[in-house]
Parts: C-alpha cells; structure tokens; sequence
C-alpha cells in the first residue's frame, strides 16, 4: 500500500473519534428500519426513511459529538430536502461519511446455532463505488452466539477470517475498515463466560488481521462490552462490566487500534451511556467511545413519530443523546447531569 494512502487512513480513523466524538450508526437494513417504524405506528417507505435519516444528519450541532455517521446502501445514494447527497451534507458538517458493506450473517454450515457473515463476493468493486460516493470508513459485523457448546472455535475463526479480508480490500480502496466481531447478549450466560467468549473472539480477529496484513492503525474496532447475558438471573453493574471489558481488552487488542467503538447491543439509552462511561473511569491506551444505533436513536424516533411537525424536537433529544454519550467517552457523565440537561 502506498505511503500517503496509509497516512490518509491513519487520520481518518483518529479525526472519527477525535474529542470524545462517537459514531451515529444509521445503517439499518431494510427489514431492521421497518421494525423499528411499526414499533411508532409509521410505514417503512423509501420517502419516510429519507426523510427520518435526514431529519438526524440536519440535527444542528450534532458534529460536536458525532464524528461519522454509518449508511446503508440506500441511504448513501439518497439526497436531503436541498437537493444535497447525504455523503456531501455530513461531510460539509465535518462528520465522515461511513457504509455498511456486509450483507448479512447467515446459518452456518455444518455449526448449528451459529452464523457467518456474508459479503466478500464483489466487495472491491462496491468499495469502489462507495469511495467515489464518498464513503470514507466502512463496516462489517460478524455475530457470535453463545451457548450449549458454542461458540465453537470453527465459528469464531470463520468470522476473524471474513472480517480480515473484508479489512484489507477496504484498506486497498482507502477505506478505514471498522472490525465489528460482536458477542450477542441475548443469552442467559455469566459476565465470566462472556469475557471468555470474548477473549477467544478477539484473539482469533487481531490473529487474522495480522496474517491479512492489515495495518491496525487505519482500522477502528467495533466490538460489545464484556457484559452479562440478558437472560442471566445476575446481571453485573456498570463498574463489574468496565473492569472485566478494560481487563478483556488490554489482554486482546493492540495499543496501535487508534480507537475503540462500542455497540450498545440491546441496552437501553442511559445503560449504554452509564457503563460507556464507566469504562471510561478506567481508561485504556486507546480513546473509548461509541458506535450506537438504538441507544442514540431511540427516544428521537418515538418523539419524531413520523410527523415533521415533531422533527425539532427530536433533533433536540437525538442531540442530548449525543452530548451525553460524548461526555461518556471523557469519563465526565453523570445520572444528576442527564436528569439535569433532560430539564
């Protein structure tokens, strides 16, 4: 790869989540947008998910908290309300414009209850075209189920495998790949059995993008927290999940990831936000934000409620989602100051 292709890459992931700044993950697939409008009685249409996605990007002073914004290959080719293409409009407003490039996990072969992600086939070429839409980080999820038996070592390894490749043609088009190798907490498993799933999981990502040649420092990782499964009858608090994430990951990923981005998977908006910042209170050598779709999003798309009279005032919670999950990344977030900014 050429010199000044790898320093551009190093920038790009650094200026994402420079300033405590976090990622806006709005690349909801079709069918995953459609359940969250039916959840507020509003149809799923091409014009509706223009017009709700547009209504976030236009948030004003969003750019002061979210450092790029991942879209879904709908969303990349759609234009705001002006005429301006969506790419164009955060990038204009200082936020890097991202794309989901998976095309979804898949059963498994031969793995009963586990899934491999998809997508490989045909990537350079949609690389390509993302990058000439403007596209200037990509993401790729791999899904790791815990349970009887699994996750299995062949699972793990065939997911580290696709998210290593998926890496290295992202790099080769300029792309910064962002590592997604998510350990669902669906399950009713133990803290201790998550930071094990969690360990191997990592182990075999960094282990692949090595053999890869991936260059860590124009990625970014997406990773869970080491957290207790939601059906689990202890579920551990908010200082438990940073000790065991922080200890996870300074065993697992390497001081040259210039960041960490944290999905939310399934918790609530403050929980993300309260164990975000907690992990935070530890610290690590790596700048630890977010990268949430539902925990920013939520409560903006309940008060939106797919009338535009109401797109004020959901921009202004998607704003105080924001603000608070930023001051989560600086350590600085508190239940009295949410309570306190909320009034």
């Amino acid at each position: 790869m050429a010199q000044p292709k790898r320093t551009e890459l190093h920038e790009t992931a650094r200026a994402i989540v420079a300033d405590h700044k976090g990622i806006l993950a709005a690349d909801e697939s079709s069918g995953t947008i459609k359940k969250r409008f039916d959840t507020i009685g509003v149809e799923s249409t091409e014009e509706s998910r223009r017009f709700y996605r547009g209504l976030l990007f236009t948030t004003p002073g969003m750019e002061e908290y979210i450092g790029g914004v991942i879209l879904y290959d709908e969303t990349i080719h759609q234009k705001a309300d002006d005429g301006t293409p969506f790419p164009e409009l955060l990038a204009a407003k200082g936020v890097i414009p991202g794309i989901k490039v998976d095309t979804g996990a898949q059963d498994m072969a031969g793995f009963p209850g586990e899934k491999v992600t998809e997508g490989l086939d045909g990537l350079r070429a949609r690389l390509e075209e993302y990058a000439r839409l403007g596209a200037r980080f990509a993401k790729w999820r791999a899904v790791i189920t815990i349970g009887v038996g699994i996750p299995t070592g062949g699972c793990i390894h065939a997911n580290a495998h696709a998210l290593a490749r998926y890496a290295a043609l992202c790099q080769e088009t300029g792309i910064v790949p962002i590592v997604e190798p998510e350990v669902l907490m669906d399950a009713d498993n133990t803290l201790e059995v998550c930071h094990e799933a969690t360990a191997r999981t990592l182990h075999a990502t960094f282990d692949e993008l090595d053999s890869q040649r991936v260059d860590l420092e124009g990625t970014l990782l997406k990773p869970h927290m080491v957290i207790s499964g939601k059906g689990c009858s202890k579920q551990a608090s908010s200082e438990e999940i940073a000790q065991r994430t922080i200890h996870c990951f300074l065993s697992h990923v390497p001081a040259a990831v210039p960041g960490i981005v944290f999905l939310s998977g399934g918790q609530s908006e403050v929980q993300a936000t309260e164990n975000l910042n907690a992990i935070n209170r530890i610290g690590g050598p790596w700048p630890l934000s977010f990268s949430y779709g539902r925990a920013l999003q939520a409560s903006a798309l309940r008060e939106w409620g797919g009338d535009e009279a109401n797109a004020y005032a959901a921009q202004a919670v998607f704003l105080h989602r924001a603000r608070m999950n930023a001051l989560a990344a600086a350590g600085e977030w508190s239940a009295e100051l949410e309570e306190a900014v909320k009034a």
